[in-house]
């Protein structure tokens, strides 16, 4: 890594962190960057799977070395890589997620997101595909099996059938979170279906769907398209979601979403597709809008983008735009490409689907840009590595 000039030590550097590291998972490969802990530089390595779709890429925070990609070559089936040295080597999961019965669903056409398990289960990881599939490993990600409770489930079918009177999407299992209290309960959600939970660690689900608007006026039960969510990691009671039609929240163990998106200016309006939370204060939150119309557009309000922060819950909101472009900046931000990382004064992260790369080191009060060109960014997620 290149070497930056000493400078003072500032507030929210934390000694024992070495370098922070941002792993970038593009529909071209993947991009590992990395800083000093005061954000100042960036080195990159890669692309890692050139060429290859890559969905996710993950840094376990239980060991702070070991990476899981999901990974879709060009000529084969979408598996799981694991590197334990930063991508230097990689080994290919034994056995990727695969459906068993395919006679309701096709096989995995793509692993959209991959979440290490609970703290105290330190070989477990899951993993969400499209077709809407839940998978576990307990072996540190070279096997995986499915979650019988989810996958198996008697209202698969009607999600099944929903999604086929589209003809042209799939269901797709895009977030998952493990409260990090109670390693039985669980949160998935699925594209063009909703939010589900699990209290008994997968046996059993149930919706999750209370308050939140139809995609469509249909009276079937389940047509939710939840975009992204967030659980407070220290306040696991505080759930977020962006959804298309407007951002949300519930306080556990409430079972019915409030409209914050409401709150928004009403010329921005609330579509959007990713929603993050503070790590550090579970009342403050951000989204990065875009145009909301009938034909949902993929672009930012107006060509001009910004963040929009909330810190009290989604009872106001404030824009954050400054160093991002003024004008004719026509891009969006994925369900995935958002994310915070662990100093004191935290750092947000986002990728555009036009390959752009953006940094804030002050809570998003002021952004500069990381990296320019790249492939289209699927996903972003941070991570830290100690000194030795």
């Amino acid at each position: 890594m290149v070497m930056v000039e000493e400078k003072p030590a500032l507030v929210y550097i934390r000694d024992d962190i070495a370098e922070i590291i941002l792993l970038v998972a593009t529909n071209k490969g993947a991009f590992f960057y990395y800083s000093d802990p005061e954000r100042r530089h960036w080195d990159v390595s890669g692309p890692h799977f050139l060429g290859s779709i890559v969905n996710h890429v993950v840094i376990d925070p239980r060991d702070n070395k070991t990476i899981l990609a999901s990974v879709k070559p060009y000529s084969s089936d979408a598996t799981i890589y694991r590197s334990t040295d930063f991508g230097k080597n990689w080994t290919v999961a034994n056995q990727p997620p695969k459906f068993i019965d395919t006679e309701s669903r096709k096989q995995v056409v793509s692993i959209s997101f991959i979440s290490p398990g609970h703290a105290k289960e330190k070989h477990v990881w899951y993993a969400g595909t499209s077709p809407a599939g839940l998978f576990r490993s307990i072996d540190r990600g070279n096997s995986w099996e499915i979650v019988e409770g989810f996958n198996n489930n008697k209202l698969y079918l009607e999600w099944t059938k929903i999604i086929s009177d589209r003809n042209h999407d799939l269901p797709e299992l895009h977030s998952i979170i493990i409260d990090p209290t109670n390693k039985n309960q669980l949160y998935i959600a699925i594209s063009l279906v909703g939010i589900f939970e699990s209290t008994d660690y997968g046996k059993s689900w149930s919706a999750l769907n209370k308050g939140l608007p139809k995609s469509n006026d249909n009276e079937m039960d389940y047509r939710y398209d939840t975009h992204s969510i967030a659980l407070h990691p220290t306040k696991p009671n505080k759930l977020f979601q962006q959804n298309k039609l407007g951002i949300y929240k519930i306080e556990r163990p409430e079972n019915k979403w409030i409209n914050i998106g409401k709150n928004m200016p009403q010329e921005i309006g609330s579509s959007g597709y990713t929603i993050q939370i503070h790590p550090d204060d579970p009342n403050t939150i951000w989204v990065f809008p875009i145009e909301s119309t009938n034909t949902w557009v993929k672009v930012c309000p107006d060509g001009m983008p910004a963040l929009y922060c909330s810190k009290d819950g989604g009872s106001s909101w404030f824009r954050q735009d400054i160093g991002l472009p003024m004008r004719n900046a026509w891009f969006y931000v994925s369900k995935n490409s958002l994310c915070t990382d662990c100093m004191s004064e935290v750092g947000l992260y986002f990728g555009t689907n036009t390959g752009s790369l953006w940094m804030s080191n002050n809570e998003g009060n002021s952004w500069r840009q990381i990296a320019v060109h790249l492939p289209k960014v699927l996903a972003i997620e941070s991570g830290k590595i100690f000194k030795k």
